[in-house]
């Protein structure tokens, strides 16, 4: 007799039988009623108005207990736009002949960021994959070259996509046990920061801006320590947005311009990184 039948005591059935037992009882009316479905596998009760508070736990626990089993304890985040191309491949998003030209002309990032991850990738099977894992929203254009990039030298690589009307399907190169799906941005976001030990932004859109502004405000509010920020592109990001403004303005302090490092390679990125934590 085990300690637990000796105290009068004996454990629960685990879920996973409760629900195969659930499956093989009769078929009645009782039992075809929505109302005696186990609550965790109805989805019309997960997904009602009231359990949203349940479904952003869950969507927070999973990719954590997910990431802890394999033993990843860091990881390096792309963010850049989901249009730009592989070299030599046409800009099949571009909506006139303008942005064509230049969602063309800026996939040289697309090869920035494959071999950005590559050199992290590398760095990282010297941990046993447990640092310095690369981390992408999981779509197209620079998100795939990441992912591609950790590939290329055989390291896994994590995918956080998100339900969307226009970008559902995961890129192929995201290693499917870490290919993750959201439907709460915010908790996304979440996972994005936890892990990461530096962020690299590359042209994008809305998208990247949202991610960018993001994680500045959370180092510039110390609810975030301090990683390197690096900005790929020096002369489409100050472009795209006059930092140093806001800094004669007032609005942010100047020593808040510190917190951006603008790269063109993935050798300069890689650089900084090192330096920084003094690998």
């Amino acid at each position: 007799m085990n300690p637990e039948e000796k105290a009068g005591w004996t454990p629960l059935p685990h879920s996973d039988e409760d629900l195969r037992i659930a499956r093989e009882v009769p078929d009645t009316p009782q039992t075809r009623s929505p109302q005696y479905r186990l609550a965790w596998t109805d989805e019309d009760f997960m997904t009602r108005r009231e359990l949203r508070p349940v479904r952003l736990q869950l969507e927070l626990l999973k990719p954590e207990m997910y990431l802890a089993e394999r033993g990843i304890r860091s990881t390096v985040v792309l963010f850049g736009g989901a249009r730009i191309p592989a070299p030599g491949t046409p800009a099949s998003l571009a909506r006139n002949e303008t942005q064509r030209r230049n969602l063309e002309a800026n996939a040289k990032y697309y090869e920035e960021a494959r071999q950005f991850a590559r050199t992290c990738s590398e760095y990282s099977a010297s941990t046993y994959f447990r640092e310095f894992v690369i981390v992408t929203g999981g779509g197209p254009g620079v998100m795939e070259a990441g992912n591609r990039g950790a590939r290329d030298v055989g390291a896994p690589s994590i995918g956080f996509n998100i339900v969307l009307p226009h970008e559902q399907a995961p890129n192929a190169y995201v290693t499917p046990d870490l290919c993750f799906n959201f439907h709460y941005f915010a908790i996304r976001k979440m996972h994005f920061i936890m892990r990461a030990k530096a962020v690299a932004i590359f042209p994008g859109g809305f998208g990247t801006l949202d991610e960018l502004f993001e994680t500045l405000t959370l180092i510039q509010t110390g609810r975030m320590e301090r990683v390197p920020l690096l900005m790929f592109g020096k002369e489409f990001w100050q472009n795209a947005i006059h930092i140093e403004y806001l800094a004669e303005q007032g609005t942010i302090s100047p020593e808040d311009l510190d917190l951006l490092t603008y790269v063109d390679t993935a050798d300069e990125a890689w650089a900084v990184i090192r330096d920084f934590y003094q690998l």
